[in-house]
């Protein structure tokens, strides 16, 4: 059995995700809103963020591969599964579990991008600078996180410890 210690509790990442979303419903108060989530890890987080939403909202997702054998990111990216709707003229969010090497959203906003929204906005739970390659502009972040390898909520270890109602530090 994994030893994982408590990074971010159940109760700060509840409140956060408030706070995340009334900002959103501010910003777009009489507006449709499409929240895009990215598989596997944003499930937990997009679910966490829409039940909170009060602006009307509709939900497609993406699955996309950095990847390889490893832990580590092959810095080669791909859809493996695209949006099953158009995004164009819409107003849209992506929502991301967590952003730390940048290499999958500087491959991805350009591609929506020229999908023709009428507006793009990312937010994330989670923020790793520390192990930032790629820039990339997000306009929301739940937390700011050391380079540690984290699970819970959304995100895992060989496919554990998602369901996990905080964010936890696996302690190799």
């Amino acid at each position: 059995m994994d030893k994982i210690s408590v990074l971010i509790s159940k109760e700060a990442v509840e409140t956060r995700i408030q706070e995340m979303a009334d900002k959103i419903n501010h910003d777009y108060a009489g507006k449709e809103i499409h929240l895009v989530g990215i598989l596997k890890g944003s499930v937990f987080f997009v679910c966490e963020l829409a039940k909170r939403l009060t602006v009307p909202v509709t939900m497609d997702f993406m699955s996309i591969s950095s990847y390889g054998a490893g832990t580590e990111s092959s810095g080669r990216v791909k859809i493996v599964m695209d949006l099953a709707e158009s995004i164009k003229d819409r107003d849209v969010i992506i929502v991301e579990d967590i952003i730390d090497s940048g290499n999958t959203l500087s491959y991805l906003l350009p591609i929506l991008s020229g999908r023709q929204p009428a507006s793009l906005r990312l937010v994330t739970l989670l923020s790793k600078p520390d192990r930032r390659e790629k820039e990339v502009e997000i306009d929301d972040v739940g937390f700011v996180i050391p380079d540690a390898f984290v699970v819970g909520y959304g995100l895992d270890y060989a496919q554990k410890y998602r369901n996990l109602p905080y964010i936890g530090i696996v302690e190799v």
